[in-house]
């Protein structure tokens, strides 16, 4: 669509440095499709819907024709080199601001880093397991650990822009402080360096301390529906809550933000279904990229393209005009997220 503003990306994980020859743009490429391991005896995953995306409209923005060949694009890619590809890639994306969870592995670009490739905005989002499992890791304590951990929350309250968590369940009322102590003694007497926070009394600590700093806060979880007693519960304390769920959940989730005032949910792959169930300023737009610079471009042109076709439907069928269609594309793809991450206009 002519005239709207660059995207507002609400989720991603960074682009990977360096070179990529064939071998390793492949296994990015099956983690982005969800396959492992090599693919079959003779075909590709560029065999695949988001193969055929990145064909379509990631070479020319590398100076080469639509759906050229694999071998070629690639042989195009490292021509160019990866710094100068990536570049040009995350520019022509059309995402003007991203938001990046904090602590990336170290291959891929952290919000500095791509905000300076794609001459864009960029925003750190704290996620807060592994925010627990760093102080973790130097508390010799249960007292040092929730103290610890309440400190950590807090300073980072101060620069980020949310929090985000991969809760699977949260009660409608906080865990009571001895809850919360028994369950920290636990996980600090069996847990190794670097183990991943399992204790469900921690998480939904967590998550309560983190709507209490009144940031908005992206939950993970696959499927909403076991998070409904806490979005009741949070409604007034003046935190958004964004719901980012894994497909098929997009539709229920659109649904539980059309319930809650302050519940915000991703519109997903499919904008045409989620559209249908929340008012069209509670959805908003991510790419989800890890990894590739090219799941930037072609997470921005699947929104962008499914916009379009829904907008021209609900246009012919007399429901709306031009002028809507682009109010509403805006409002889904950087409006919402500007206004509940608190963002000011930035150029893309």
């Amino acid at each position: 669509m002519d005239g709207l503003p660059p995207l507002i990306d609400q989720h991603s994980h960074g682009a990977v440095h360096g070179e990529l020859g064939l071998g390793s743009f492949e296994t990015h490429l099956a983690a982005a499709v969800g396959a492992h391991g090599p693919a079959p005896a003779g075909t590709s995953y560029f065999d695949s819907f988001t193969g055929l995306a990145i064909r379509r409209w990631c070479p020319p923005l590398l100076g080469l024709e639509p759906r050229c060949p694999p071998a070629r694009y690639l042989a195009r890619r490292r021509e160019v080199g990866a710094y100068r590809a990536g570049r040009l890639l995350l520019r022509g994306s059309g995402i003007g601001t991203f938001l990046l969870e904090a602590g990336t592995p170290s291959d891929l670009t952290s919000a500095g880093e791509l905000a300076a490739a794609a001459e864009a905005g960029a925003h750190e989002v704290v996620r807060l397991e592994p925010l627990a499992e760093q102080v973790a890791d130097t508390s010799g304590s249960v007292d040092s650990f929730i103290g610890y951990t309440a400190e950590a929350l807090y300073a980072a309250a101060q620069h980020t822009t949310a929090f985000a968590s991969g809760a699977t369940y949260c009660e409608g009322h906080a865990p009571e402080a001895g809850e919360v102590r028994r369950a920290a003694d636990r996980w600090l007497r069996r847990r190794r360096p670097g183990e991943r926070l399992g204790e469900p009394a921690l998480v939904r600590h967590l998550l309560w301390s983190a709507v209490a700093t009144g940031l908005p806060v992206q939950l993970h979880g696959p499927d909403p529906r076991p998070l409904a007693g806490f979005l009741r519960a949070t409604t007034g304390i003046g935190s958004d809550l964004v719901l980012l769920p894994r497909a098929p959940h997009h539709r229920r989730a659109a649904e539980l933000a059309a319930v809650h005032a302050h519940v915000y949910a991703d519109a997903g792959p499919s904008p045409e279904e989620t559209l249908g169930r929340a008012p069209f300023g509670k959805l908003l737009f991510s790419s989800g990229a890890r990894g590739l610079p090219e799941l930037y471009v072609t997470g921005a042109r699947f929104f962008l393209r499914a916009m379009d076709r829904l907008v021209r439907e609900w246009a012919d069928e007399g429901l709306c005009g031009a002028e809507d269609g682009r109010r509403i594309t805006e409002m889904v793809g950087s409006g919402t997220a500007r206004r509940i991450y608190r963002l000011s206009a930035e150029a893309g």
